[in-house]
């Protein structure tokens, strides 16, 4: 992990190791929101609010700095949260080990729908877990005159596309809740000859790691009795990296929630569960932790959206907040 940096702070009594993640990302996004400090790079700028990310985690670190705290703080200033899975990789890399261990591990999103400083959090799941899925089928191309000679796997693809409709339906826990979203299908190069290969393309959503294998593994079912049916070859791809679902540790977020609730400068609102993926999920999946949102009051954009603009009063408010629950679990 080339560009990230972890900071730790010695506490003066140590009792635990709390982490605070931090991404770092920017996105492939042309800015149009006409500011002054507007992104100087062309294509370029912070369209999901990693810069206020950024702005927090360096705001806690300069009170830290100055006002020792009780336990040590790890700071992680992450990359490559977007598309590249980094949470998991700085986690395979190793750099959590020894001194820079954490015991817990927070860290936020900011949220254009909130109002500027408000945090957002809720008991179990915040973001989904997403997975990419890649679909290859390989049958045998042929005249469109003569069907019986070829092995047509367009018809195999719109069976299977069919079936794996029912997944979420049929498979999952109505209570619960999961999406199978097929985008892109490949197939052919001209109308009079038979496909020989057709390629799907999706995403699989899931609220917790348990539903997404479930998934996982009734697609490769359908895959294989596709496969079957039709006499055909069916390459079934999986990769969900490391975008986990950010599943919140009851006992931390309980404490984290009731915190924030009891204090009158900070508004709470609990939120539900979105579908967007975040790769904290994978870091809470191996260190007890909380993510939660913090508002940036900007309700006419939405992330990854060339116009974001969050209220610069969230960031104060959001170093605040986040300082006196840190203080506050120090004392515990």
């Amino acid at each position: 992990m080339p560009t990230a940096i972890l900071v730790l702070i010695k506490g003066s009594n140590p009792q635990r190791t709390i982490g605070y993640r931090t991404d770092i990302d920017a996105l492939p996004v042309e800015e149009k929101t006409n500011l002054p400090f507007s992104s100087t790079h062309p294509g370029m700028m912070h369209a999901c609010g990693h810069d206020i990310h950024m702005s927090i985690a360096l705001g806690l670190l300069s009170y830290f700095s100055e006002n020792q705290p009780k336990d040590n703080l790890l700071f992680f200033f992450q990359p490559a949260e977007e598309s590249e899975s980094g949470g998991k990789k700085a986690y395979e890399d190793g750099i959590f080990e020894g001194k820079f261990k954490p015991d817990e591990f927070y860290g936020l999103h900011d949220n254009p729908e909130l109002p500027a400083g408000a945090i957002g959090c809720r008991e179990g799941t915040l973001f989904a877990g997403t997975t990419e899925v890649n679909i290859d089928l390989i049958g045998k191309g042929g005249h469109a005159a003569f069907p019986q000679n070829a092995n047509d796997t367009v018809v195999a693809a719109a069976s299977l596309i069919m079936q794996i409709q029912t997944v979420i339906s049929r498979s999952i826990d109505p209570i619960q809740s999961g999406v199978i979203t097929l985008g892109k299908v490949r197939a052919g190069t001209i109308r009079n000859v038979i496909a020989g290969q057709t390629r799907i393309e999706g995403t699989i959503r899931g609220l917790t790691q348990k539903m997404i294998l479930q998934i996982d593994q009734r697609l490769q079912d359908l895959c294989e009795g596709i496969a079957r049916s039709y006499n055909m070859k069916v390459n079934l791809e999986l990769n969900q990296g490391g975008y986990w679902p950010v599943e919140n540790n009851p006992e931390l977020t309980k404490n984290f929630i009731s915190y924030i609730k009891n204090n009158p400068e900070v508004d709470f609102v609990e939120t539900k569960p979105k579908m967007t993926g975040e790769d904290f999920g994978f870091l809470l999946a191996k260190f007890p932790g909380t993510m939660f949102w913090l508002g940036v009051g900007d309700p006419d954009s939405q992330l990854h959206s060339a116009n974001l603009n969050p209220d610069e009063k969230s960031i104060i408010r959001g170093v605040n907040a986040i300082k006196g629950f840190l203080i506050n679990r120090m004392g515990i």
